[in-house]
């Protein structure tokens, strides 16, 4: 047993020791509360990051029928249409404070055929803030008028109906509203209208002015996404490329 010993002495190898158990580390309160308090943290960070880029709405009422239900849930893009005053910091200066606003929209400005939600404009909603959603049917600058049951852009008819492979199956009628008469888009503004024209309040009919500011529209409708069977891309009609 001895020659043994030294044997394994000389090798270089470590005689056989009882090893007692190392005791695991236990996180404590603090190290547990400060790892709670970054994931809520990291979520709330997510979630008002993708709210200012996407938020789901739910139509409620006929006006967009029969493209748009009542009860449909759809995801809206908010930063389609961001934008900023680029002459803003400007006006902070001593004397700039009259600076006009050069608004600038880095991805596109809302296009003929967008289906949008919107804030109710001033002077709508009985005071109430309500969100709608329309078709963006005119642009800055455009002369916009309804008559023999449809809208004409710069005196050329829009072609809306579902025949032509458009999105209305009704006539469209002025309302007794300012666009039964020739009506010049102001810079900045849209006019918009309802798929369901005969069911629709928008510009043809608000207590406002036709034109609705461009920063009162919230985003554009992108995807429908409940019922099932109304999944899928919101499409914009070709005729927003062709129309004078």
């Amino acid at each position: 047993m001895q020659t043994q010993a030294n044997d394994t002495q000389r090798l270089g190898e470590r005689q056989w020791e009882p090893v007692e158990d190392e005791e695991t580390p236990v996180p404590s309160v603090g190290t547990t509360a400060r790892e709670l308090i970054e994931t809520v943290v990291f979520i709330l960070l997510v979630f008002f990051i993708l709210r200012g880029v996407m938020q789901n709405f739910r139509v409620e009422g006929p006006s967009m029928e029969p493209n748009f239900h009542s009860n449909q849930y759809i995801l809206v893009n908010k930063i389609i249409f961001f934008h900023f005053d680029a002459n803003a910091p400007l006006r902070l200066l001593p004397g700039r404070q009259d600076v006009p606003p050069k608004v600038i929209y880095p991805f596109r400005l809302p296009q003929r055929g967008d289906v949008v939600v919107l804030e109710a404009p001033n002077g709508d909603g009985n005071g109430e803030q309500i969100d709608y959603i329309k078709r963006v049917v005119g642009l800055p600058g455009e002369t916009v008028q309804v008559k023999d049951g449809k809208v004409y852009i710069n005196g050329q008819p829009m072609e809306e109906s579902l025949q032509s492979g458009g999105y209305l199956n009704q006539a469209t009628d002025c309302q007794n509203g300012p666009l039964c008469q020739p009506y010049v888009v102001p810079p900045n503004t849209v006019v918009v209208m309802g798929d369901n024209r005969n069911n629709s309040q928008d510009s043809r009919s608000w207590n406002a002015e036709p034109g609705l500011p461009l920063d009162r529209i919230v985003g554009k409708a992108w995807v429908s996404y409940w019922p099932r069977d109304e999944w899928g891309v919101i499409p914009t009609p070709s005729y927003a490329q062709s129309t004078p």
